[in-house]
């Protein structure tokens, strides 16, 4: 009886993310990045239930800056200063981001570092 229970609630859990999913990639209009984020948001607080998160704000940005930057050098072909510049940071700063999330920058390629 409880696996079936657990199940239903997977199964109620799961069409909720289709829907919502589906409510996202069926709209007309683009939906701000800032609603993404939020949705992603409250969706990994639901997700955690009763559990209260410790050090949120520095997890999200361990896990927002990396990929941001790696997106930026990508569309600069590596050049530093460039991305710096579409970042609204300095160019020291995001040398510092770089190493502090080992990504490494090459015209041809962006990497990160396993460490």
């Amino acid at each position: 009886m409880l696996v079936f229970i657990g199940h239903i609630q997977t199964i109620k859990c799961t069409q909720k993310y289709i829907i919502r999913d589906t409510m996202i990639t069926n709209s007309e209009q683009p939906i701000p990045l800032r609603q993404h984020v939020q949705n992603t948001i409250s969706r990994y607080l639901q997700d955690m239930g009763n559990t209260a998160p410790e050090n949120l704000y520095q997890m999200l940005l361990a896990e927002i800056e990396p990929p941001l930057i790696e997106e930026i050098l990508k569309r600069t072909g590596g050049n530093q200063s460039r991305a710096a510049g579409m970042l609204g940071i300095t160019r020291n700063t995001l040398r510092t981001k770089m190493q502090r999330y080992s990504i490494n920058a090459r015209a041809s390629k962006i990497t990160r570092l396993r460490r």
